[in-house]
């Protein structure tokens, strides 16, 4: 029985003794442990199919960490983690404190940054090429690009200044045709006019027998003959974008051939400055069900069956009733136009997208553009709605204010996987949102506790007259009765005053003021209470700005006000009712729970809560604890 190669793989050196055929068994092997891995803990599935080659050709050529592999996104990484000495711990991915889902510099000297946003890898790379040079160290920098990466305006940004600065730098272009989805955008067009083809081979000879009959001598012959050669090239391939901002160009070289790769990348390794090795990888590649996912080749995924490719069945979640909400509520408002940022499926989108055509836009890994062309829209008199991640909209905050704020445009912002999110760790913790959206002027935040409030609130934004905001988390609403999921929107919902909040629980004792999701942590927190002769009220804030007048009155009241928020609490909801209460006489001590001021672990959402208290008995304790303080006794330690 042959032996299982990648047993034997503990670092990037044990690939060098290996035969092409040896390698291709070990691609096989390490497709089948990231199926039957990310099968259970879930993950980027798709794009790593697509990355085993690559990865094996570029350990096989270089010398990490002497030489700086730099992977973007850094979703793209599994194989790299495999190489690298991590397989015995792969099991753990994105698991609570298991190996981390993208570069992670706490567990290995070969993850140099922590990119898993897209499109930041090449400024990473020109820095370490220039340091490399002024320090005088000997060694390659490489830039592992692609899944949709060349779509963000800042990898522009930066393939401008590498082609003005020519530094000593291999892009490897991962050219898969997709991000999430397929690839939108003129570099999508400009990367699928493959350049070795026949007829541009051909074209070639060609153009040098051409030059080599004309009859001229010196520099004019030289000039003459370079734009004769150039000409004759462009009718059958345009000059690609990198050989245009001065980078060289090769390729496209199939990622799927070891040898191939191999040969190109020394080739690139030789030549001084910026080079591009234009790679074309099949998304999902070995893999039946994801080959066959025309939507976004198992790019994202939960927990699945490995032979079939069946999910795990989940009940709706908030994206998916968001998702089927804006739909009902665009039947009948033809000015309602969604936007995403190459996560139309991730952001509920698809069916809208269906329904919708002409009036859905996918503009790619672009968050800043998808803001201030959706301001556009609004100064047009549409509704535009543009949804983004929570950790992603972060990327568009000048958009947010100047544009979308300081022109007072009614552009509602549907912020998914607000709060902690879970597996993919502190990059993707959307805790940053109540707080850097409070500080922009004229901006509504609201966070519903349930899909009817969030209903509501969509109707609210999409009459407002200027930027709103509603943030929601990842996962299954608590509460889905058949008044939230069925009937029209009529029927389902009616509005309710901007800004307001719900007395959920009546009560004598402390005030408990929760924001979405917590609203059910503060609940359960208060039967808890109730054990030990305590009565809390509970009121479901909804609103983070501006805050309901009423919400502050019942803050007043009582010895006691505590908040609860799944956002940072520098800054957050916490923060603005203690400064609303701040004014006040006589005004309450104020308990504030929510997230520390420091970046988060991965790990399964509720265990994250779990470690941070933000559970009813982690309620509970911290409310009994701030009473004993209250009366005077002393703190526990």
């Amino acid at each position: 029985m042959d032996t299982v190669i990648i047993d034997d793989i503990q670092s990037p050196r044990d690939l060098s003794g290996l035969s092409y055929k040896q390698l291709e068994r070990l691609a096989s092997e390490i497709r089948s442990l990231l199926i039957e891995t990310v099968s259970q803990t879930g993950g980027h599935l798709g794009s790593n199919l697509g990355m085993v080659e690559i990865t094996i050709a570029l350990h096989r050529v270089f010398s990490s960490p002497t030489d700086s592999l730099i992977f973007d996104t850094g979703h793209q990484a599994y194989t790299h983690k495999l190489l690298t000495g991590r397989q015995k711990e792969f099991h753990t991915l994105r698991q609570m404190g298991g190996l981390s889902g993208y570069p992670s510099r706490a567990e290995s000297e070969h993850d140099l940054v922590e990119n898993s946003h897209a499109s930041t890898g090449l400024s990473y790379a020109m820095g370490m090429a220039t340091a490399r040079k002024l320090a005088g160290q000997p060694g390659h920098t490489v830039c592992v690009v692609g899944d949709g990466s060349l779509t963000g305006g800042m990898a522009f940004e930066s393939l401008n200044n590498i082609g003005a600065a020519r530094p000593n730098l291999v892009i490897v272009l991962n050219d898969n045709g997709r991000s999430y989805a397929p690839t939108v955008g003129g570099i999508a067009r400009n990367l699928g006019q493959l350049r070795l083809s026949p007829a541009y081979a051909a074209a070639k000879e060609a153009a040098s027998t051409s030059l080599r009959n004309i009859p001229l001598v010196g520099s004019q012959a030289y000039g003459t003959a370079r734009r004769v050669k150039e000409s004759l090239k462009q009718l059958v391939s345009p000059t690609s974008i990198f050989e245009t901002l001065g980078l060289k160009y090769g390729g496209p070289i199939d990622g799927h051939d070891i040898a191939s790769l191999e040969r190109a990348l020394r080739d690139a390794a030789r030549i001084g400055g910026p080079v591009v090795v234009h790679v074309v990888t099949d998304k999902g590649h070995g893999y039946g069900p994801a080959i066959e996912d025309e939507i976004d080749k198992f790019h994202g995924v939960g927990a699945f069956d490995r032979e079939s490719g069946r999910s795990v069945p989940k009940p709706a979640s908030w994206t998916d009733l968001f998702g089927t909400m804006l739909e009902d509520l665009a039947e009948h408002d033809s000015r309602i136009v969604a936007i995403t940022a190459a996560m139309a499926s991730s952001t509920g989108l698809l069916g809208f997208a269906k329904r919708f055509p002409d009036r859905f836009f996918d503009v790619g890994i672009a968050e800043q553009h998808a803001v201030t062309f959706a301001t556009a829209l609004a100064m047009r008199g549409l509704r535009p709605v543009v949804c983004i991640y929570s950790t992603f909209l972060q990327r568009a905050f000048d958009q947010v204010v100047c544009d979308a704020a300081l022109h007072r445009a009614p552009v509602l912002f549907v912020i998914d996987r607000a709060g902690v999110t879970g597996e993919d760790g502190a990059s993707h913790h959307g805790m940053l949102d109540l707080a850097y959206l409070r500080c922009v002027p004229g901006m509504t935040v609201a966070a519903p506790s349930s899909p009817s409030e969030m209903e509501q609130m969509l109707k609210a934004g999409l009459s407002a007259d200027g930027p709103f905001a509603i943030r929601f988390p990842r996962g299954t609403p608590a509460t889905t009765d058949s008044e939230d999921t069925h009937g029209t929107p009529s029927q389902r919902s009616k509005p309710f005053a901007v800004p307001s909040c719900r007395l959920v629980r009546e009560g004598d004792g402390p005030c408990i003021l929760a924001l979405g999701k917590m609203v059910l942590v503060a609940e359960e927190a208060s039967s808890l209470l109730e054990e030990h002769g305590i009565h809390p009220a509970v009121v479901d804030a909804r609103f983070a700005k501006p805050l309901a007048p009423e919400l502050l009155r019942l803050a007043s009241r009582g010895d006691l006000t505590v908040t609860i928020e799944d956002g940072t609490l520098s800054g957050g909801f916490g923060s603005a009712v203690a400064e609303a209460l701040a004014a006040q006489p006589g005004r309450p001590h104020l308990l504030r729970l929510g997230l520390p001021d420091q970046f988060l672990r991965h790990g399964r959402q509720d265990l994250v809560l779990e470690q941070l208290q933000l559970t009813p008995a982690g309620v509970r304790d911290a409310v009994l604890a701030a009473l004993r303080v209250a009366a005077g006794a002393p703190a526990p330690a």
